[in-house]
């Protein structure tokens, strides 16, 4: 069901809680805007795919992460808003997520080639951060941080966000790895202490709650003391990895280390998810967290726990692990992939504006 757009003006976030948040009031003459319906996917999919090709080389986007997106299920922490021309036909697309408290995601994709895009910008934009202080007020919380992530080389996306008040804090390089067939079994193992296993599932295919919450324990300690960290609950954690239509269970690990009196410790962890075919019909895999505890740190845990994904993908037959890095993480993970054999493809940032919250 979608959001319907009620006679006063405003948007609702879910059809049975209206939200109090005006709709933007400065579009161009003609132009009106809405809550994306599935009948908007090749819209959608063409906006995304068009934002992506100048600085990626491909237009080519998971039509099913859309889809999720669009049709998946309702969240009061998730709103999204289309702009449509007079011709009735959709020109941007916003979304805003508050992904845990104080921590406000934002994506918008923008026509370029109308003349309008820079007045539809500064709109949703405008309209994102009425959003997000009324997500925050229903936390409880006083501030939230804007987060959006432009390609290193969008200088009319950064423009937008300057003008809008966001600020450059961090490169983020997205890199590829090839897999090779014979990286099913020539991969090496584990360095000495360090065991690596897959998270435990009952006999139906469901996973074992402890473990869920090892991982999510580990991930959370492990970037503590990393740039931007936050805190996601775990419901939120689950419920987010969960919608990705790539997720599987059984491509999330756990790592351990031997203890002084030879008990395993918890060390590390990483969760992954499948890609979708490329144009030589492969899929691969994409690591979409790993993280290391500091009492393991130089231990080997990560290089096993990268093997570890390398070789589940060749034995899948997939082609390729992709994954991003902090460009100044103090961890030096970037010199890592690289020495593994990861290229960059390409670079985004995270451009941030602090939000204060008032009731």
């Amino acid at each position: 069901m979608t959001a319907p757009i009620g006679q006063n003006g405003r948007v609702s976030s879910r059809a049975d809680e209206p939200s109090q948040v005006p709709l933007p009031s400065g579009l161009p003459p003609g132009w009106t805007v809405r809550v994306p319906v599935l009948d908007d996917l090749p819209a959608l999919v063409r906006l995304r795919g068009e934002d992506r090709l100048p600085f990626t080389g491909s237009s080519s986007v998971d039509r099913e992460q859309i889809e999720s997106e669009v049709a998946g299920p309702a969240s009061w922490t998730r709103r999204q808003l289309l702009a449509i021309d007079p011709a009735g036909r959709p020109r941007a697309w916003i979304m805003v997520h508050d992904r845990a408290a104080r921590r406000t995601m934002v994506m918008l994709y923008v026509d370029r080639t109308i003349d309008e895009a820079a007045v539809i910008a500064r709109e949703l934009y405008a309209w994102v951060e009425e959003q997000a202080r009324e997500i925050s007020l229903l936390r409880e919380v006083s501030e939230t941080r804007l987060d959006a992530s432009p390609f290193a080389e969008d200088k009319v996306q950064q423009q937008w966000l300057a003008d809008a008040g966001y600020t450059k804090r961090r490169t983020w390089p997205q890199m590829t790895r090839p897999v090779e067939p014979e990286e099913a079994t020539s991969l090496p193992g584990p360095r000495e202490g360090v065991t690596i296993r897959r998270v435990e599932t009952h006999g139906n295919g469901l996973p074992v709650a402890g473990d869920l919450h090892l991982v999510h324990e580990m991930l959370e300690s492990s970037f503590e003391d990393h740039f931007n960290s936050y805190r996601e609950s775990f419901p939120e954690f689950l419920q987010r990895l969960r919608e990705d239509p790539g997720h599987r269970w059984d491509h999330w690990w756990l790592a351990f280390v031997q203890g002084d009196e030879g008990q395993p410790l918890a060390a590390g962890a990483v969760v992954s998810t499948v890609l979708p075919e490329n144009a030589q019909g492969h899929e691969g895999s994409y690591i979409d967290y790993i993280g290391v505890h500091r009492h393991a740190r130089g231990r080997g845990v990560a290089k096993s726990l990268l093997y570890t994904v390398i070789a589940d993908a060749a034995r899948r037959g997939r082609d390729r692990v992709g994954l991003e890095v902090d460009a100044d993480s103090p961890t030096g993970a970037d010199g890592l992939y690289h020495s593994m054999g990861w290229k960059t493809d390409y670079v985004i940032e995270s451009w941030f504006k602090e939000l204060e919250v008032r009731d």
